[in-house]
């Protein structure tokens, strides 16, 4: 199958993440990475925004779930934002998602990345 993947890259927000009593307190900065694959065998109409995998409503959904509600783990926020891609989007036929806490430590970043297929 000819596929055509769709990333969004460095999406960055502010979100309740964390089981610490700081990260209780206030949001955190994310960075999300995602990447969609499509089914690139259907034709693009370069005037209808339909014929291809609208990335605006993707990335409205993947905000929606990081700030929706305070989450403990990054391992779970990953786990919601596929079920609800592949839920929301039918689409897709497969996404790979990675979540960064950039601010976690002084000297690195801590990501989780997962991906899922239909």
């Amino acid at each position: 199958m000819n596929t055509r993947r769709v990333i969004l890259d460095e999406l960055r927000v502010q979100a309740p993440i964390g089981m610490l009593d700081h990260e209780r307190r206030a949001p955190q900065p994310l960075a999300i990475r995602a990447e969609f694959d499509t089914d690139a065998s259907r034709p693009v109409d370069d005037a209808d925004i339909g014929s291809v995998l609208d990335y605006r409503l993707l990335r409205a959904a993947l905000v929606e779930e990081a700030t929706r509600g305070h989450t403990d783990l990054l391992e779970t926020l990953v786990d919601r934002s596929l079920d609800r891609i592949l839920r929301d989007f039918p689409d897709v036929l497969g996404v790979k998602i990675r979540i960064c806490k950039p601010a976690a430590f002084d000297d690195c970043t801590v990501c989780v990345e997962q991906s899922r297929r239909r």
